[in-house]
Order: structure tokens, then sequence, then C-alpha cells
């Protein structure tokens, strides 16, 4: 029996340490390349738990699509305008970002 823990537990410990923050307390991460943003179609904690685990295929796919990647100046000028308050969670040492507050939760 494997000793590591199983996706949903990694799901779980990552929705504990998931908040909502504001776009002006990014700043420093962002300067350091370290913000991903995360496409409000996906499942913040799905793509959180798949770079926990080193999944580069599907990270590669999610890039590829334009679903997870840099955020973009206009788009991070965008969220700085109006200190958008963004759903993130930290997978060290990145911080993946993801804006709901257009998006309509189904």
């Amino acid at each position: 029996m494997s000793s590591s823990p199983s996706r949903d537990e990694l799901k779980a410990k990552l929705n504990l340490e998931t908040s909502r923050i504001h776009w002006h307390e990014l700043q420093t991460y962002f300067a350091r390349g370290q913000v991903v943003r995360v496409s409000p179609d996906l499942d913040l904690l799905d793509v959180a738990a798949e770079l926990a685990a080193d999944n580069k295929q599907r990270f590669a796919q999610w890039m590829e699509k334009g679903q997870v990647g840099d955020v973009a100046p206009e788009t991070a000028q965008a969220w700085y305008d109006r200190n958008a308050e963004l759903w993130a969670v930290v997978v060290a040492p990145w911080v993946l970002v993801q804006d709901r507050s257009g998006h309509v939760l189904h």
C-alpha cells in the first residue's frame, strides 16, 4: 500500500488552503512569474492536484487549450485596476488563481 495521499485526500487538503484574495496582494508573486491563471471553466482544485502530482501531460493539454497559463499583462492590469478578488491556492512555488467574477456556476 502506498503511503502517498490519494487524489481525493490531496484535493481535500488543497481545499482547506483555497481562499479568496485580492489581486493587489499577489503583486510580488506575479512579478516573480509565480502566478498561474486557471480558466473558470476548470475546477481549481483539480488543476492544483494535477500540479502537485506533477502531471505534465495534463498541464500541456490545458495550456494548449488556453485554460491554464501565465497571466497576460492586459489581464493583470484589468485585475489591478479593479483590485479583483480571485480564488487562489498555493502549490509552492506557484499560486494558482481563478477569476470567477463573470462566471456563472451551474
